[in-house]
């Protein structure tokens, strides 16, 4: 059966986007392809078809290769809640959390998870697309591994390396990468793939041929900065480093960076409208007095960023925005941040407590161990939408007699203050909706909304596509994947 694995020489190399980008180029082949990723850690996440979870990345590359997200495609996934502690997701449930430490001690009993889910995926389609995690040069994490050479020499999938030129060193990288792994896991390296390249390619022939030379692998390409990106999903916090600056003309749409931040991918059809300057607010700085609209976003670990949020001052500017008349929207752990208490008396979260929220709504939340996992279709400001349901919590109170949203069948979800500029809800994507944005920018004097996510994302991942068919070499891909013949013992 065929398999690729892609593996970077570090994080943020752009696997991700190379391995969606592949996907949908296969696809357009008449391919049946299948994406897959054996750990992820992201607090992005995604519901799938099965009723469960998936780091987000995945998701976009279900999209990609144009089938439903299945919690086989990324069967463990680490949730990070705090410094040293991980939720950790097997087959899209919570199975327990894991210390730093533990983590690394049990990981290789996963090995098992990973490859039944690997399994029942190759054995659905022509190919299999496989990203890594971090690096193979990481050789401290190798024993037990299961992200990288640990599940390729298990599975027996050849792998390409991916190298980013755009933050330097990029010959070093890839060599280093041969310099330090053992010979059995260069062995399972085919070759290699030089990525967010700007100017003329021509200008890096010799590095190209260089590292052919030193490292004893070939090259399949060389691929250009690819600027469609910018209209995919955010994977990971990396993307809050890089927010864009502010535009005059634009109403501002503020969002604080809470440090344990979710599923912030809920805000990205915001960037792309053109009469909204989105702003990520950093710590140390102050909510923008001139916002028209501030998100909170979602947070897997609501209490511990409910008091980093006061600790920054933050819930002074909230107030006072919301004194001046300006309007709130909370995603699921921001909604809870809405209310008046916030319970988690199992600590499920770290040590049990309970604390004030901001009281913009009255509504009062206790976290419990049964996690909402669903995909849901409703009506919200008077809009259809579609998205999911991804959280541990309960929540009541007489708030909830006036909601944001009612499910097609018929439940109903968040809050709406009665002066309409307070609103919660538990539901992920809601903003993805043509219809739902433009009823909320309409609220804060924006003429927009018009646009099709779904059909931008999707026109993104084509344009991809076409451009690893120009620069890479597809069909040398395709033939040592296909030099794989058995499945995995």
């Amino acid at each position: 059966m065929a398999a690729i694995m892609f593996q970077g020489t570090g994080s943020d190399v752009g696997k991700s986007v190379l391995v969606a980008g592949l996907c949908r180029a296969l696809a357009n082949r008449g391919l049946t392809v299948r994406p897959f990723k054996p750990q992820n850690m992201s607090n992005n996440a995604a519901v799938t078809s099965d009723g469960g979870e998936i780091g987000r990345a995945q998701a976009l590359q279900a999209v990609a290769a144009r089938v439903p997200p299945h919690t086989d495609m990324n069967p463990v996934l680490l949730k990070p809640q705090a410094d040293r502690t991980s939720q950790l997701i097997v087959h899209g449930k919570v199975r327990g959390t894991l210390g730093s430490g533990n983590y690394r001690e049990g990981r290789g009993a996963l090995i098992q998870d990973v490859l039944e889910s690997f399994r029942r995926l190759e054995a659905q389609c022509d190919i299999v697309v496989v990203e890594g995690a971090g690096s193979p040069a990481e050789i401290n994490l190798r024993s037990g591994d299961i992200a990288n050479m640990g599940f390729a020499c298990a599975a027996d999938v050849p792998v390409v390396l991916i190298g980013d030129i755009d933050r330097g060193g990029v010959i070093a990288a890839i060599v280093g990468t041969r310099a330090v792994i053992d010979a059995a896991d260069a062995a399972m390296i085919h070759g290699f793939i030089i990525n967010k390249f700007r100017g003329d390619p021509a200008l890096f022939e010799d590095g190209y041929r260089m590292i052919e030379d030193r490292s004893g692998w070939r090259g399949f390409g060389v691929v250009p900065w690819l600027r469609p990106t910018v209209r995919l999903p955010s994977e990971d916090a990396v993307a809050l480093e890089k927010a864009g600056p502010r535009a005059d003309g634009r109403l501002l749409v503020a969002c604080p960076i809470l440090p344990r931040i979710s599923n912030f991918d809920d805000l990205d059809p915001l960037k792309l409208e053109p009469g909204v300057a989105l702003v990520m607010v950093p710590p140390g700085s102050p909510i923008p007095a001139e916002a028209a609209l501030v998100v909170l976003p979602g947070s897997k670990a609501t209490i511990a960023d409910m008091t980093a949020l006061r600790a920054e001052g933050w819930d002074v500017d909230i107030l006072a925005h919301h004194r001046r008349g300006g309007a709130i929207l909370g995603l699921c752990g921001g909604y809870q941040m809405l209310g008046r208490t916030i319970a988690d008396p199992l600590g499920l979260e770290g040590p049990p407590a309970r604390i004030d929220g901001l009281g913009l709504l009255a509504i009062d939340t206790r976290l419990s161990p049964v996690k909402a996992l669903r995909q849901v279709r409703g009506r919200a400001l008077d809009a259809g939408f579609s998205g999911y349901e991804m959280h541990m919590g309960e929540t009541d109170g007489p708030g909830t007699d006036r909601p944001l949203a009612t499910f097609d069948d018929g439940r109903r979800d968040g809050a709406i203050s009665a002066d309409g500029i307070v609103m919660g809800s538990y539901v992920h994507g809601l903003l993805n909706d043509t219809g739902f944005r433009t009823a909320l920018l309409a609220r804060i004097g924006v003429e927009g909304g018009g646009r099709d996510h779904a059909a931008d994302v999707d026109a993104a991942l084509d344009e991809i596509a076409a451009e690893l068919e120009r620069h890479l070499d597809i069909d040398g891909l395709l033939a040592i994947a296909r030099e794989r013949k058995d499945p995995a013992p």
